[in-house]
Protein backbone atom coordinates (compact mmCIF):
# COMPACT_ATOMS: atom_id res chain seq x y z
CA UNK A 1 0.00 0.00 0.00
CA UNK A 2 1.46 3.29 -1.00
CA UNK A 3 1.81 6.53 0.84
CA UNK A 4 -1.33 8.28 -0.34
CA UNK A 5 -3.41 4.88 0.13
CA UNK A 6 -2.36 4.57 3.96
CA UNK A 7 -3.75 8.31 4.23
CA UNK A 8 -6.35 7.64 2.48
CA UNK A 9 -7.07 4.50 4.80
CA UNK A 10 -6.45 7.49 7.63
CA UNK A 11 -8.76 10.32 6.22
CA UNK A 12 -11.79 7.34 5.55
CA UNK A 13 -11.75 5.32 8.67
CA UNK A 14 -13.80 7.22 10.81
CA UNK A 15 -16.72 7.78 7.93
CA UNK A 16 -16.72 3.95 7.70
CA UNK A 17 -16.57 3.31 11.49
CA UNK A 18 -19.72 5.57 11.27
CA UNK A 19 -21.60 3.92 8.40
CA UNK A 20 -21.47 0.23 10.26
CA UNK A 21 -25.01 0.15 11.89
CA UNK A 22 -26.59 2.05 8.74
CA UNK A 23 -25.22 0.12 6.21
CA UNK A 24 -26.05 -3.69 8.81
CA UNK A 25 -29.25 -4.33 6.28
CA UNK A 26 -29.25 -5.06 2.44
CA UNK A 27 -30.15 -1.41 1.58
CA UNK A 28 -30.63 0.44 -1.44
CA UNK A 29 -28.07 3.02 -1.64
CA UNK A 30 -28.05 6.48 -3.77
CA UNK A 31 -24.38 7.62 -3.44
CA UNK A 32 -24.60 11.60 -4.86
CA UNK A 33 -21.29 12.82 -6.70
CA UNK A 34 -20.02 9.34 -5.85
CA UNK A 35 -17.81 9.69 -8.78
CA UNK A 36 -15.14 6.84 -9.40
CA UNK A 37 -16.58 4.61 -6.74
CA UNK A 38 -14.28 4.94 -4.07
CA UNK A 39 -17.59 4.50 -1.60
CA UNK A 40 -20.20 3.01 -3.69
CA UNK A 41 -18.01 -0.32 -4.54
CA UNK A 42 -17.30 -0.93 -0.86
CA UNK A 43 -20.59 -0.43 0.14
CA UNK A 44 -21.66 -2.55 -2.94
CA UNK A 45 -19.46 -5.30 -1.57
CA UNK A 46 -21.54 -5.79 1.66
CA UNK A 47 -24.62 -6.72 -0.41
CA UNK A 48 -26.48 -3.24 -1.04
CA UNK A 49 -28.08 -1.80 -3.97
CA UNK A 50 -26.02 1.07 -5.10
CA UNK A 51 -26.77 4.05 -7.07
CA UNK A 52 -24.46 6.67 -8.26
CA UNK A 53 -25.25 9.80 -9.67
CA UNK A 54 -22.41 12.07 -10.99
CA UNK A 55 -21.89 14.72 -13.52
CA UNK A 56 -19.11 13.41 -15.19
CA UNK A 57 -18.97 10.51 -17.48
CA UNK A 58 -15.38 10.22 -17.43
CA UNK A 59 -15.73 9.44 -13.47
CA UNK A 60 -19.23 7.00 -14.21
CA UNK A 61 -16.52 5.07 -16.84
CA UNK A 62 -14.14 4.12 -13.96
CA UNK A 63 -16.96 3.61 -11.77
CA UNK A 64 -18.07 0.92 -14.34
CA UNK A 65 -14.77 -0.49 -14.49
CA UNK A 66 -14.11 -0.69 -11.06
CA UNK A 67 -17.48 -2.25 -9.98
CA UNK A 68 -16.05 -4.71 -13.05
CA UNK A 69 -12.97 -5.43 -11.63
CA UNK A 70 -14.09 -5.85 -7.59
CA UNK A 71 -17.30 -8.24 -8.91
CA UNK A 72 -20.46 -5.83 -8.36
CA UNK A 73 -21.49 -4.60 -11.46
CA UNK A 74 -24.73 -6.20 -10.88
CA UNK A 75 -24.96 -4.18 -7.64
CA UNK A 76 -23.80 -0.31 -8.90
CA UNK A 77 -25.21 1.43 -11.45
CA UNK A 78 -23.97 5.11 -12.56
CA UNK A 79 -26.38 8.07 -14.02
CA UNK A 80 -25.39 11.20 -14.86
CA UNK A 81 -26.70 13.96 -13.08
CA UNK A 82 -26.46 16.52 -9.88
CA UNK A 83 -27.58 17.19 -7.20
CA UNK A 84 -29.87 20.29 -8.59
CA UNK A 85 -31.56 18.58 -10.61
CA UNK A 86 -31.55 15.24 -8.16
CA UNK A 87 -35.52 14.62 -8.58
CA UNK A 88 -34.74 13.93 -12.55
CA UNK A 89 -32.38 11.49 -12.02
CA UNK A 90 -34.26 9.44 -9.21
CA UNK A 91 -38.07 8.95 -7.60
CA UNK A 92 -38.62 10.34 -4.24
CA UNK A 93 -38.72 8.25 -1.18
CA UNK A 94 -36.36 5.32 -3.14
CA UNK A 95 -33.44 5.40 -1.05
CA UNK A 96 -32.76 3.55 2.43
CA UNK A 97 -29.40 5.50 3.13
CA UNK A 98 -27.72 8.74 0.67
CA UNK A 99 -24.37 8.85 0.96
CA UNK A 100 -23.71 13.30 0.61
CA UNK A 101 -19.72 13.15 0.68
CA UNK A 102 -18.04 16.29 -0.45
CA UNK A 103 -21.20 17.70 -2.84
CA UNK A 104 -22.94 20.19 -0.53
CA UNK A 105 -19.68 22.77 -0.84
CA UNK A 106 -20.75 23.06 -4.41
CA UNK A 107 -24.41 23.91 -4.69
CA UNK A 108 -25.90 26.94 -5.01
CA UNK A 109 -28.15 26.57 -2.16
CA UNK A 110 -27.41 24.12 0.58
CA UNK A 111 -30.50 24.23 2.68
CA UNK A 112 -32.57 23.62 -0.87
CA UNK A 113 -30.30 20.59 -1.18
CA UNK A 114 -30.89 18.75 1.65
CA UNK A 115 -33.98 19.11 1.24
CA UNK A 116 -34.38 17.83 -1.73
CA UNK A 117 -32.04 14.98 -0.25
CA UNK A 118 -34.99 14.43 2.46
CA UNK A 119 -37.52 13.79 -0.53
CA UNK A 120 -35.28 10.82 -1.54
CA UNK A 121 -35.44 8.95 0.80
CA UNK A 122 -37.53 6.15 2.46
CA UNK A 123 -38.88 7.22 5.97
CA UNK A 124 -37.02 6.36 8.78
CA UNK A 125 -34.13 6.67 5.88
CA UNK A 126 -30.39 7.46 6.67
CA UNK A 127 -28.05 10.16 5.64
CA UNK A 128 -23.90 10.83 5.40
CA UNK A 129 -23.01 13.89 5.03
CA UNK A 130 -19.91 14.42 4.74
CA UNK A 131 -18.29 18.49 4.20
CA UNK A 132 -15.58 20.82 5.22
CA UNK A 133 -15.47 22.30 7.90
CA UNK A 134 -14.21 26.09 7.79
CA UNK A 135 -12.12 26.17 10.86
CA UNK A 136 -9.45 23.67 9.60
CA UNK A 137 -9.76 25.51 6.21
CA UNK A 138 -9.23 29.09 7.39
CA UNK A 139 -5.96 27.77 9.74
CA UNK A 140 -4.84 25.74 6.42
CA UNK A 141 -5.05 28.88 4.05
CA UNK A 142 -3.73 31.20 6.76
CA UNK A 143 -0.56 29.21 7.43
CA UNK A 144 -0.11 28.72 3.40
CA UNK A 145 0.51 32.60 3.56
CA UNK A 146 -3.42 32.92 2.09
CA UNK A 147 -4.43 35.66 4.53
CA UNK A 148 -7.07 37.22 2.34
CA UNK A 149 -8.96 33.74 1.50
CA UNK A 150 -8.06 32.62 5.09
CA UNK A 151 -10.42 36.02 6.10
CA UNK A 152 -12.41 35.34 3.40
CA UNK A 153 -13.40 31.78 4.81
CA UNK A 154 -14.05 33.24 8.69
CA UNK A 155 -16.56 35.21 7.60
CA UNK A 156 -18.25 32.32 5.63
CA UNK A 157 -17.73 33.83 2.36
CA UNK A 158 -17.29 31.01 -0.80
CA UNK A 159 -14.37 30.99 -2.30
CA UNK A 160 -13.36 29.85 -5.71
CA UNK A 161 -14.09 26.19 -6.42
CA UNK A 162 -14.09 25.81 -2.92
CA UNK A 163 -17.16 26.91 -2.02
CA UNK A 164 -18.94 26.70 1.08
CA UNK A 165 -17.41 25.82 4.53
CA UNK A 166 -19.40 24.57 7.68
CA UNK A 167 -18.91 24.51 11.06
CA UNK A 168 -20.58 21.74 12.82
CA UNK A 169 -23.51 23.92 13.77
CA UNK A 170 -24.37 25.55 11.30
CA UNK A 171 -24.82 22.07 9.42
CA UNK A 172 -26.42 20.25 12.26
CA UNK A 173 -28.41 23.75 11.89
CA UNK A 174 -29.42 23.25 7.86
CA UNK A 175 -30.06 19.58 8.84
CA UNK A 176 -32.37 20.55 11.24
CA UNK A 177 -34.16 22.71 8.97
CA UNK A 178 -34.72 20.44 6.33
CA UNK A 179 -36.71 18.28 8.34
CA UNK A 180 -33.75 15.60 9.01
CA UNK A 181 -32.63 14.21 13.21
CA UNK A 182 -28.84 14.45 13.80
CA UNK A 183 -27.79 11.03 15.47
CA UNK A 184 -24.16 11.46 15.78
CA UNK A 185 -21.29 14.41 14.19
CA UNK A 186 -17.90 13.48 13.61
CA UNK A 187 -14.55 15.51 12.97
CA UNK A 188 -13.01 14.10 10.17
CA UNK A 189 -9.28 13.91 9.66
CA UNK A 190 -8.29 15.48 12.46
CA UNK A 191 -4.71 15.29 12.52
CA UNK A 192 -4.51 12.65 9.01
CA UNK A 193 -3.53 16.05 6.85
CA UNK A 194 -0.66 16.63 8.78
CA UNK A 195 0.95 13.73 8.79
CA UNK A 196 3.90 13.72 6.35
CA UNK A 197 3.97 10.94 4.02
CA UNK A 198 7.74 10.03 4.48
CA UNK A 199 6.19 8.47 7.92
CA UNK A 200 3.68 6.44 7.11
CA UNK A 201 6.29 5.00 4.56
CA UNK A 202 8.64 4.43 7.01
CA UNK A 203 7.53 4.07 10.21
CA UNK A 204 6.14 0.49 10.84
CA UNK A 205 2.67 0.21 12.60
CA UNK A 206 2.48 4.20 11.70
CA UNK A 207 -0.72 4.39 9.76
CA UNK A 208 -2.63 2.10 12.18
CA UNK A 209 -1.56 4.13 15.16
CA UNK A 210 -2.72 7.15 13.44
CA UNK A 211 -6.41 5.94 12.06
CA UNK A 212 -6.75 4.71 16.00
CA UNK A 213 -6.07 8.16 16.95
CA UNK A 214 -8.31 9.46 14.25
CA UNK A 215 -10.74 7.59 15.61
CA UNK A 216 -10.05 8.35 19.43
CA UNK A 217 -10.82 12.09 18.83
CA UNK A 218 -13.33 11.60 16.73
CA UNK A 219 -16.41 12.25 18.96
CA UNK A 220 -14.59 14.73 21.27
CA UNK A 221 -15.74 18.37 20.86
CA UNK A 222 -12.86 20.64 21.92
CA UNK A 223 -11.22 18.68 18.44
CA UNK A 224 -13.80 19.35 16.05
CA UNK A 225 -12.72 22.42 14.83
CA UNK A 226 -9.36 21.36 13.90
CA UNK A 227 -11.16 18.33 11.71
CA UNK A 228 -10.80 19.22 7.95
CA UNK A 229 -14.18 17.44 7.36
CA UNK A 230 -17.26 17.09 9.52
CA UNK A 231 -19.20 13.81 9.08
CA UNK A 232 -22.89 13.74 10.21
CA UNK A 233 -25.37 11.02 10.08
CA UNK A 234 -29.00 12.26 10.50
CA UNK A 235 -32.33 10.05 9.74
CA UNK A 236 -35.44 11.63 8.06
Amino acid sequence: MSASERRGAARTAVVWDSLRDVLAEPSDVLDIGGGTGGFAVRVAEQGHRVSVVDPSPDALAALGRRAQEFGVADRVTGQQGELSSLLDAVDEASFDVVLCHGVLEVVDDPADALATLARVLRPGGSLSLLVAQRHAAVVARAMAGHFGQAKAILSGEAVGKAGHRFTSDEITGLLDGAGFSTVSVHGIRVFADLVPGSLLDLEPGATQALVELEQAVASRPEYLPLATQVHVLATR
